[in-house]
């Protein structure tokens, strides 16, 4: 079994820090005597955060930055130097979501998808590999979801992006067997966050009529999927930071992850059929 990670005194790194899993991952990272550096697009709810955690005594530093901003992943980790020194904990946990079915899907929304969800993980990874494999000990946790297990119709691009998240995190632990730096990918089932109620909705058709079917569809689909997001952001960055102190190479949150990671695995083409039957046709 792995040497268990030490998060007092270490230095931690979240993105996606202003709210959900994020905030909840740094105020109990702060609970445990990390020192954090906070990444979030939203200046606001990062400040809100920092504040939380310094209220537990932890040293901060934070940049509003988005993520899809490559220069600003580049410019990064020289400011992390400067504050701190080190780095110890990569947790890339920031996402966005894009409802609707991929027929009624711009592809220049389902790159944004992309650039958030999956090449911003590979930015910062990358960006940051020189400082963790200095350390004598490191960990990267990239946060994917129970939609890079299964996948759902009307979800393409976050599965994409998702699944996509998993196969780098999976390849990279890979390449970093046997040394220092460990590499874990989290699967979170319905966390009550505001992944949804943030997501963008599909471009609406330039006839009325199609359009308000298309935005109605689109509040019933979000009213629907909010129903199965009851975890709660604490409860499951306790669970994460319990993974991460185990170095555990995944980590599936919550009891449905579980139970659909379960079935796909049992039936690997035909998941999706056998979990429709047992919500009683309620997802």
């Amino acid at each position: 079994m792995a040497e268990a990670f030490h998060l007092p005194g270490s230095v931690a790194l979240v993105t996606g820090a202003s709210s959900g899993i994020g905030a909840s991952l740094a105020i109990a990272l702060a609970g445990r005597g990390c020192h954090l550096v906070l990444v979030d697009r939203d200046a606001a709810g990062l400040s809100a955060t920092v504040a939380r955690a310094e209220a537990s005594g932890a040293t901060t530093a934070s940049h509003a930055i988005d993520l899809t901003d490559a220069a600003a992943i580049t410019a990064l980790p020289a400011a992390v130097e400067a504050r701190f020194g080190r780095l110890d904990l990569l947790v890339n946990n920031a996402g966005v979501a894009l409802g609707g079915r991929f027929d009624e899907t711009h592809l220049e929304d389902f790159e944004w998808v992309l650039d958030v969800n999956l090449r911003a993980v590979v930015r910062m990874c990358h960006a940051f590999l020189p400082m963790l494999t200095a350390r004598p000990r490191a960990q990267i946790v990239n946060v994917s979801s129970l939609f890079g297990l299964i996948a759902p119709p009307g979800q393409s691009a976050y599965c994409t992006s998702k699944f996509g998240v998993r196969g780098f995190t999976e390849s990279l632990r890979h390449e970093y067997a046997g040394t220092g730096l460990g590499v874990t990918v989290v699967h979170p089932g319905g966390v009550a966050t505001g992944i949804a109620r943030n997501a963008r909705n599909p471009r609406l058709s330039d006839d009325p009529t199609l359009a308000e079917e298309q935005r109605l569809a689109a509040e019933q689909g979000r009213a629907s999927f909010e129903k199965l997001l009851t975890l709660s952001p604490d409860r499951a960055a306790a669970e994460i930071l319990r993974g991460i102190e185990r170095r555990a190479p995944r980590i599936v949150v919550g009891k449905d992850a579980r139970n659909a990671a379960l079935i796909q695995r049992l039936l690997p083409a035909g998941y999706w059929r056998a979990i429709l039957r047992l919500s009683g046709n309620r997802i």
